[in-house]
């Protein structure tokens, strides 16, 4: 009886931070003509309720795309069109065509905020709730304060509630996904995540660690066996969920050509506003954008994006399991994000999203991952008048995950799982045993440098000649950040057999 109240009590203080954020500003209030993020979800079910299917995607005198237009998949669009339904119920001017076009009221407020809290409750939340139950070898107590800390995670709550998005639903199905293909419902996990995708392609940051998870499950069950009729029946879930999604797209081949070329808009360029990725970091010292042709720029980050996934993938082929799945879902998130074209700001979600789920097991190091992602974030959060909600948040998370997880006592070379690396690399340098103090140093390092560039960047004006040059320094700082940590997770990953061969020679 006590461990439901408990949990009831995180779940509620999750929703009471979410609402509570959702009071604030949100992107482009009162500023047109493009307003912000806000009215393109509004002006989203203004098209799907006003429109028939076919010109959703379209541009046209009803459908100006150069006015947010629709650039998410199929699944986007329905849940635009549900939310519209229900807006024509309440007050038919929030998605009148044409003159409902900047629309702001505090009714409306009200209700676009409940439908991302609604869809939260329905699918994000629960998702967590399960996952940590699921959690071995943790204490009941353990698991409900893994639920507060992810819940708290405040990059996701300021964006989908601040901001304005619907992050929390394709991350809630990618979630659903990952208990599925972890626990041996693959076929159920297999649908989930293809809902994941057909709800925001940007769910292709995970998608190779779940092709790689499942293929190396039926590698393992023989591929003249149980391997392949698990093979076949994967494809055909996926194929027939996909089928699904967009039949109405597939009566004409320009149907389908217009929706990919909306969904992969590759003229956008190699990254979006300042996004603290490699190319966008180079570009302080280096214009790609304006020295190389466009074709050149998609080669380029193809490559480093594929080279830099592609040990992890392997490895995960050849020894599929549970663990190793979720770290190479961090690594995988965490290459596109760095080296992928055509990046936003906010796409650091999908690499936070499975650094929550490895939150128990390495409590330092993600704690001190979801900082920066949060701190990654701040240009935009300014832009959006969040400091605020930004500053509560993360300290509201901060504390939740250092008293949860004692995180400072969790830096031993053990915790950290850098025990099987650090035994290598002392085979050639006997005295390397500092490594624990040097990632201590360097987080209390990191910590110093986010506040000091979040109070620069507050409370001073940067010089005339140049005017970005706060937002500039909060991405390159973060990305060697991200650099580090994808060093660091890439390092588990790679000597994670070594360690389990290891603990079984001491059992």
């Amino acid at each position: 009886m006590e461990k439901w109240y408990l949990m009831t009590t995180v779940v509620l203080i999750g929703l009471t931070v979410r609402w509570t954020v959702s009071l604030n500003s949100y992107s482009g209030a009162g500023k047109p003509p493009m307003f912000g993020d806000y009215e393109a979800q509004r002006h989203w079910q203004e098209i799907t309720f006003n429109l028939p299917i076919k010109q959703w995607y379209f541009n046209s005198s009803d459908n100006n795309l150069l006015y947010w237009g629709l650039d998410y998949p199929p699944l986007t669009a329905y849940h635009s069109l549900l939310c519209a339904h229900v807006a024509k119920f309440i007050n038919p001017d929030w998605i009148a065509l044409h003159t409902s076009h900047g629309y702001e009221s505090p009714a409306h407020k009200l209700f676009m905020r409940t439908t991302v809290f609604i869809a939260d409750l329905l699918i994000y939340i629960p998702a967590v709730v399960v996952y940590c139950y699921c959690l071995k070898d943790m204490s009941t107590k353990k698991k409900i304060a893994n639920i507060l800390c992810i819940l708290l995670y405040p990059g996701l709550i300021l964006i989908d509630y601040g901001h304005f998005q619907y992050n929390s639903v394709s991350l809630g199905f990618a979630l659903w996904g990952v208990l599925g293909v972890s626990y041996d419902w693959d076929l159920l996990g297999s649908l989930a995540f293809c809902l994941a995708i057909n709800y925001k392609q940007m769910e292709l940051y995970h998608s190779l660690p779940f092709f790689c998870f499942l293929l190396g499950k039926c590698f393992k069950k023989g591929l003249t066996g149980k391997g392949f009729v698990l093979l076949i029946k994967l494809a055909c879930t996926v194929v027939a969920s996909f089928i699904f999604c967009w039949l109405p797209f597939f009566t004409e081949s320009e149907q389908t050509l217009q929706v990919l070329r909306r969904l992969f808009p590759v003229d956008r360029g190699l990254f979006e506003d300042k996004v603290a990725n490699i190319w966008c970091s180079l570009s302080v010292f280096l214009k790609i954008k304006d020295i190389l042709p466009r074709h050149i720029q998609i080669i380029i980050s193809f490559c480093f994006t594929f080279l830099s996934l592609l040990p992890a993938c392997i490895k995960l082929i050849l020894q599929p399991s549970p663990k190793a799945f979720r770290f190479t879902l961090v690594t995988c998130a965490l290459s596109f994000f760095l080296f992928s074209f055509h990046v936003h700001e906010k796409s650091i979600l999908l690499v936070s999203f499975p650094v929550c789920l490895v939150l128990s097991e390495i409590p330092f190091m993600s704690t001190w991952f979801l900082l920066v992602s949060t701190f990654s974030m701040l240009p935009l959060l300014l832009k959006d008048e969040l400091l605020m909600p930004s500053v509560v948040t993360t300290m509201a998370f901060f504390i939740a995950c250092a008293t949860s997880f004692s995180i400072f006592e969790k830096t031993s070379e053990e915790e950290l799982q850098l025990k099987s690396f650090s035994i290598s690399v002392r085979r050639y340098l006997p005295y390397f045993t500092f490594l624990p103090r040097i990632i201590q140093h360097l987080f209390l390092i990191s910590i110093i440098i986010m506040v000091l560039l979040t109070l620069m960047t507050v409370t001073l004006d940067p010089p005339q000649k140049l005017p970005d040059l706060f937002s500039v320094l909060v991405c390159f700082v973060s990305c060697l950040k991200f650099l580090f940590f994808f060093i660091y997770f890439n390092i588990i990953i790679m000597w994670d057999s070594k360690n389990r061969r290891n603990q079984k020679k001491i059992n």
